[in-house]
């Protein structure tokens, strides 16, 4: 496709390719156009926000809203009339929708489409809708006690910030360095990575040097910094003796075990009962014997 011209319009950066118009953030088809001046909108939770939509070239624009969070899509708005589960908080008008009042849930995506019968003329825009909730206070997972020379994970998170906290982590007071931990004094022993998106701090492998009080803070900024409880973290040394002793205490009840088992058929407590008559009672039977027609005579006899 051949680049015909390149347009400035309405403070847009914009390509026109054939019939066919092209702005950061919008898609045009035909002779209409359409923008926002605002194509990325931040605004505190419960408070109003006003999404634009300016469009122009439609002879009987039909303007629809969408609303895409993650996998899920509604419309917020159809053939110019806000659907029912946004009609008592979104108004619209032809230069967009106006939230009265926005909550968590809102975040994500809102696409205006403008278009008109006999599909000619198109356009769409999207907007990024952030609504601002500072941090909660963070938990977090750190064990009591650790194993020199093993690995261990320290969890941290949050899930009421908007948009998604970033955690830091600190031992004893001092911050945590998200990189090149070892140039600083305080942790030059020690070997730890820190990913400040999902909160975990990962010592691998565990130093003598780790024991220590451990928090995190979880920011998005907004509002304050939030701070976890603070948990106190011992490494050890692995208890060998400890180990040897659980070896001989099992090996010992094995024998033991063993020789219960020995002592008991021995003693005859494991032998099985005969299967038969009682004892000192005998049957026997004798197959009868020919005998001729008209004759009766006893065939059989059981002696007890």
């Amino acid at each position: 496709m051949r680049l015909n011209t390149t347009t400035l319009q309405l403070g847009c950066i914009g390509l026109k390719l054939g019939h066919h118009s092209l702005f950061f953030g919008s898609l045009v088809q035909g002779k209409g156009s359409v923008y926002s001046p605002q194509t990325a909108v931040q605004v505190p939770e419960n408070d109003s926000v006003k999404l634009p939509c300016i469009y122009s070239g439609f002879s009987s624009p039909r303007v629809e809203w969408k609303f895409v969070q993650g996998s899920t899509t509604a419309l917020v708005c159809y053939n110019n009339q806000i659907t029912v589960p946004y009609a008592d908080r979104v108004t619209f008008s032809s230069s967009g929708i106006t939230f009265s009042s926005v909550t968590r849930k809102d975040n994500g995506e809102y696409t205006c489409m403008v278009s008109e019968d006999g599909g000619q003329n198109y356009g769409e825009v999207s907007i990024h809708l952030t609504v601002l909730v500072p941090p909660s206070k963070p938990t977090v997972s750190i064990p009591s006690s650790v194993t020199i020379g093993n690995r261990a994970v320290l969890t941290c998170s949050e899930h009421d910030g908007s948009p998604p906290s970033e955690y830091s982590w600190f031992k004893d007071g001092v911050p945590m360095l998200t990189a090149d931990a070892k140039k600083t004094r305080a942790f030059i022993n020690s070997s730890y990575t820190i990913d400040p998106k999902s909160g975990d701090l990962v010592f691998d492998p565990v130093s003598a040097f780790d024991s220590g009080e451990y928090y995190c803070e979880a920011q998005n900024g907004y509002g304050t910094a939030m701070r976890s409880e603070a948990v106190r973290m011992e490494a050890v040394e692995l208890n060998v003796g400890g180990i040897v002793a659980a070896v001989l205490v099992t090996l010992i009840l094995l024998g033991l075990l063993i020789f219960g088992i020995w002592f008991a058929y021995s003693r005859g407590y494991f032998e099985r009962t005969k299967k038969g008559t009682a004892p000192g009672k005998k049957v026997i039977y004798s197959q009868p014997s020919a005998r001729s027609e008209g004759e009766f005579k006893q065939t059989s006899s059981f002696l007890v």
